[in-house]
């Protein structure tokens, strides 16, 4: 039949998000930088262009949830998916391995920069127990792990009771992360700015506690897709880049934990 489809590759329609979101990054792109050096309209700008790419995320996720559905997403197509989420995930590690670098260049060799004044942590800095909080938000996080991993066996044996059990328990545990992160941070002994040590743990633990945010974000949407009666024990590619980023955020998690909170605050005073 002229014109039948005779391959197991996925040809896109035509979309008008990539442009609309191309402009609307350069906006928020703009918008944020004249609002920081208070021009006028800059916050305006900023928030126009922050709300297309928000508009731009929901409608072009909706396309291919859709196509999804419409059998578009042949196993040829959902094993490059798995390849861009790899890739993905791979320039998220390349992320967190710059606020590692500045973390141990700074503790690591201390009597370089005179403003740690050759020890680490630097003197006068009182850091947190790693055993309180810490190792609580570690524990809520390595059950969230097997939760999602529940979830995904759940998915995979067509259990979809036991599919949506495990999400809501994960995106619990992931909020209650978040909570519990939020009461350190309001606690801490030392400020994001006036020594490098309170910005490398800032940035290292508040870059890994925005990626709980996305991926609490990203199983929620699973979640009501399966309400939706989306994903099948044979495809259910969108929960399984959820899991995987989950994982990846466990794992980021356990290294910052043991470098961050027990052995870079080995030896300082303990705040409270």
């Amino acid at each position: 039949m002229a014109g039948a489809k005779n391959h197991p590759y996925h040809i896109l329609e035509p979309s008008p998000w990539p442009i609309i979101g191309s402009f609307s990054a350069f906006a928020a792109a703009l918008g944020g930088v004249m609002w920081m050096h208070e021009y006028r309209f800059g916050s305006a700008v900023f928030g126009l262009g922050m709300v297309g790419l928000l508009f731009t995320f929901f409608s072009w996720w909706a396309d291919v949830r859709r196509e999804a559905n419409a059998g578009e997403h042949t196993p040829v197509v959902q094993l490059h998916h798995r390849y861009g989420m790899i890739l993905f995930i791979a320039s998220e590690v390349m992320f967190f391995v710059a606020w590692f670098w500045a973390y141990f260049n700074a503790s690591l060799f201390p009597s370089v920069a005179e403003s740690v004044g050759g020890v680490w942590p630097p003197k006068g800095i009182e850091v947190f127990d790693p055993f309180s909080l810490p190792l609580l938000n570690t524990i809520i996080l390595l059950c969230s792990g097997t939760t999602v991993t529940w979830a995904h066996h759940s998915i995979i044996n067509g259990d979809r009771d036991g599919f949506k059990k495990g999400l809501w328990l994960t995106i619990g545990l992931g909020v209650l992360f978040s909570f519990v992160q939020y009461y350190e941070y309001a606690h801490a002994p030392f400020d994001f700015s006036g020594n490098i040590f309170g910005a490398t743990f800032f940035m290292s633990t508040g870059f890994h506690g925005f990626h709980v945010l996305v991926g609490t974000i990203f199983l929620a949407v699973c979640l009501w897709r399966s309400y939706k009666g989306d994903f099948t024990s044979r495809q259910h590619f969108g929960f399984e880049a959820a899991a995987w980023y989950w994982h990846f955020v466990d794992v980021v998690w356990l290294f910052l934990f043991i470098t961050v909170y027990v052995w870079g605050g080995w030896g300082a005073e303990v705040h409270g």
